[in-house]
């Protein structure tokens, strides 16, 4: 996703004024897990996608899981990027987690598409639901984001319940 400037970008200014303060802002990349069985799901923003920041995403997203309750990765499914093909980082928090890497078909997003669809329902309703004055008040409002998303919000491949309802012995609620 584009940075925000503060004051806000094109959406908050409008398309002429906001052109004048997007002079190189940059980029947040929006590193996202999501279990298949229960679709619960885990988000980061970072600035980068190198190794470094993709294994310690996968640690945090996998002691995030097993505070849920999921206490086993067995396979962890990702696109054909170098940091996931060939970092040694990555494929040593693979193997601390007991887990086995898979890589995507090339060319074929429906391969991965848990993880595209709620992809886009970060964009719907969380990055472009409003227009935010700021980068830190959009990266602020993930975490209400991803809260409603996986303890309120129906999804239609659950039957109309949230994810945490397929998490069996949710984390506090035995």
């Amino acid at each position: 996703l584009g940075r925000i400037p503060d004051g806000g970008g094109h959406r908050t200014l409008g398309r002429q004024a906001g052109r004048v303060t997007r002079s190189s802002v940059g980029f947040d990349y929006v590193h996202s897990a999501v279990d298949d069985h229960s679709r619960l799901a885990y988000s980061e923003i970072h600035p980068d996608e190198k190794v470094a920041t993709c294994a310690g995403f996968l640690a945090r997203a996998a002691a995030f899981f097993q505070a849920q309750g999921i206490t086993r990765i067995e396979r962890v499914l990702t696109d054909n990027a170098w940091a996931y093909r060939k970092g040694l980082a990555w494929k040593n928090v693979l193997a601390d987690l007991g887990a086995t890497g898979k890589l995507t078909r090339a060319y074929r997003p429906q391969t991965n598409g848990k993880v595209e669809r709620f992809n886009r329902t970060l964009l719907d309703e969380w990055a472009y639901i409003r227009p935010y004055t700021s980068n830190t008040e959009r990266t602020a409002a993930l975490t209400d984001f991803l809260h409603t998303y996986n303890h309120h919000r129906c999804h239609t491949a659950l039957d109309g319940h949230p994810p945490i309802t397929r998490v069996n012995n949710p984390a506090g609620q035995y």
